[in-house]
C-alpha cells in the first residue's frame, strides 16, 4: 500500500485535530459504507491543485504569505511550502493575453485566468458571484461574431472610443456573459467598441454562463459553430 503525507491531503484544520490523538502514527482509513469513486477523489485533489495555483500567482503579484494566510486559513508554514514546493514545474504564469487564457482553458481552468484577470489587471471583483444553489458555466476562448454581442444603453455609436490602454489591447479576450439566448459585453465595453470602429467582424472571447438553462441553450445554438482559439 502507498502511504501519502497526510499534510498534502487533508485541509489543515482536519489534520491539526488528528495531530492531537495520533500525531507520528500510521493510520489505515478505512472506506465507508459507500465506496468513493476516483472522481470524487480525484475532485478533491484538483480543487487543492487550483487553489495552491491562485496562491502562487497572488504571492507572485505581490499579495504577502501573511495575507494569502488570512485569506486561505492556512498557517505560514503551509503558505510557504505551497509558493517554494519544487513541484511547481507546471505552474501556469499568468498574462492579460489570449495565449494566456488559451493554455489556462486547455488546462481545465479558465476560471482561475478569469479571476487572476479581474484581481491582478482589472483590480475588481468578479462579475459573478457565486452561490451554492447555482452552477457556472466557462467556454473558451473562442472567436465570437461580434454581431452577436448586444449593444448596450451605454454605448453611442457617435462616441469615439479611447483606443488608449487596455481599450487598446489587441491580445486581450473579451469577457461576454450568455443569458437568456443574449451575449453581453460589459467588462470589456471600450475594447468591444474599439474592435467595432475597426470593423472587426470576430475577436477571441471568454464566454460565462450561470444556469444549466443557459449552458444547454448555448450549446444547442453555438457549441458545434464556433472556432476555438488554439485548436488545431
Amino acid at each position: 500500500m502507498k502511504y501519502e503525507n497526510a499534510g498534502e491531503v487533508l485541509p489543515e484544520e482536519l489534520l491539526r485535530e488528528l495531530q492531537k490523538f495520533a500525531a507520528g502514527k500510521l493510520l489505515y482509513i478505512p472506506l465507508g459504507e459507500d465506496k468513493k469513486a476516483w472522481g470524487e477523489t480525484s475532485g478533491y485533489r484538483n480543487q487543492l491543485h487550483k487553489r495552491n495555483h491562485m496562491i502562487r500567482n497572488k504571492y507572485a503579484h505581490g499579495v504577502t504569505v501573511s495575507e494569502l494566510a488570512d485569506e486561505y486559513f492556512l498557517s505560514l508554514d503551509s503558505i510557504k511550502k505551497i509558493i517554494y514546493t519544487k513541484k511547481n514545474g507546471g505552474h501556469l504564469a499568468y498574462a492579460p493575453t489570449v495565449e494566456s487564457a488559451v493554455r489556462y482553458a486547455n488546462a481545465g481552468m479558465m476560471e482561475e485566468w478569469i479571476e487572476a484577470y479581474l484581481l491582478f489587471t482589472r483590480k475588481m471583483a468578479l462579475p459573478l458571484q457565486k452561490s451554492a444553489e447555482e452552477d457556472y458555466y466557462y467556454v473558451g476562448v473562442v472567436k465570437l461574431p461580434l454581431r452577436l454581442i448586444q449593444r448596450e444603453g451605454t454605448e453611442s455609436g457617435e462616441q469615439e472610443a479611447d483606443v488608449a490602454g487596455e481599450g487598446a489591447g489587441a491580445d486581450l479576450p473579451l469577457l461576454v456573459h450568455y443569458e437568456e439566448r443574449k451575449f453581453h459585453c460589459t467588462v470589456h465595453s471600450e475594447l468591444l467598441a474599439v474592435l467595432r470602429q475597426r470593423k472587426i467582424n470576430a475577436y477571441p472571447a471568454i464566454l460565462m454562463m450561470k444556469g444549466k438553462d443557459d449552458y444547454q441553450r448555448f450549446k444547442k445554438y453555438y457549441g458545434s459553430v464556433l472556432y476555438y482559439v488554439g485548436s488545431e
